[in-house]
């Protein structure tokens, strides 16, 4: 594939062997001394709620995966040098963007903004994943043939086994979206719905980063995990046991994913509504939209607040209340 060449660099990166799940290996390389050293790239990522929200109302989405993203960005001479790798076989470098040196996202999102600039009414990516979404299928077509055109024209191709075109609703960074409306992707629901009950730290920080991945759609979730979050303090050991209110808290997020509503995408040229609450330990508000008479939710914000913070929004409040109330 011309991934690889052979190299005289004064560099050398070790090699790791990774097992795969169905019992083969994965080669990695170690670039943990490189990345020590290496420049800091600053370019952003995109958020992954603006990029769900530009889709709006779409009624027709493609979504486009690129072939070994990384592998189609070549490297200068010098940065190839610094890839260098030793083998039994003698020492090589990469000739393309290789994985694990720690500016290569935002150098391959540098480049894909960069290519779908002009396109980014219709189009957005997240990396190597693209999607494109329209009002309409005359549009959608169009759109989806102009895309496409951009990445022929800058060198690049999408893995036909992994593209979906034209769908009326597809599956797009853990979400499935479409017709307006975005929920959890069900795979991932399914995970966290037959998550065993965690009995290591590890395993409830893991549990909590999932679920927090899907906030948006959890009304409570500022306050519920508290009990979870508590056992993954310092002053615990490593194994830990649920107490009781941890086992509720583990129990209300398994099933939060499965009875929540379904949330619409926002329609900006529409009015949006917000709706705020507080309590004692945390901060909540929902962002709904009307739409066939009823209100829908766009999204859910939390925020937990510890007893210290509390009380300084509470003197914020009682300092400001006046600009609120009234003369």
């Amino acid at each position: 594939m011309g991934v690889i060449e052979e190299s005289r660099s004064a560099w050398s990166s070790p090699i790791v062997l990774t097992p795969k799940p169905e019992g083969t290996d994965r080669f990695c390389n170690d670039f943990r001394k490189l990345n020590e050293v290496s420049k800091f790239d600053a370019y952003p990522m995109p958020r992954v709620d603006e990029l769900i929200e530009r889709l709006g109302p779409a009624r027709f989405v493609t979504t486009l995966d690129l072939t070994k993203g990384y592998w189609q960005v070549p490297l200068t001479k010098e940065a190839k040098e610094k890839t260098a790798f030793s083998t039994p076989d003698g020492l090589y470098h990469y000739k393309v963007l290789p994985f694990g040196v720690h500016g290569a996202p935002a150098t391959f999102q540098h480049m894909m903004d960069q290519i779908l600039c002009p396109h980014r009414e219709y189009a957005a990516t997240y990396l190597d994943d693209i999607i494109i979404h329209s009002p309409d299928w005359t549009s959608h077509l169009g759109h989806l043939g102009t895309v496409l055109g951009a990445l022929r024209h800058a060198g690049l191709t999408a893995n036909p086994k992994k593209c979906h075109l034209g769908l009326e609703e597809a599956e797009y960074l853990g979400y499935t979206i479409g017709r307006g409306s975005v929920r959890p992707q069900l795979r991932k629901v399914e995970a966290i719905t037959t998550w065993p009950k965690p009995a290591t730290k590890r395993q409830v920080k893991t549990f909590l980063g999932l679920v927090g991945y899907y906030q948006c759609f959890i009304p409570h979730l500022a306050t519920m995990p508290a009990p979870l979050h508590k056992m993954t303090e310092i002053k615990h050991p490593h194994h830990v046991l649920c107490s009781v209110e941890a086992e509720e808290a583990f129990t209300f997020l398994q099933k939060a994913l499965c009875t929540e509503p379904v949330l619409n995408t926002p329609d900006f040229g529409d009015t949006l509504v917000v709706h705020a609450d507080a309590s004692g330990t945390g901060l909540g508000a929902v962002l709904s939209q009307a739409r066939g008479g009823e209100e829908h939710p766009v999204t859910y914000c939390i925020l937990a607040v510890s007893c210290k913070n509390m009380k300084g929004i509470i003197q914020q409040w009682k300092k400001n209340a006046w600009r609120l109330n009234g003369p």
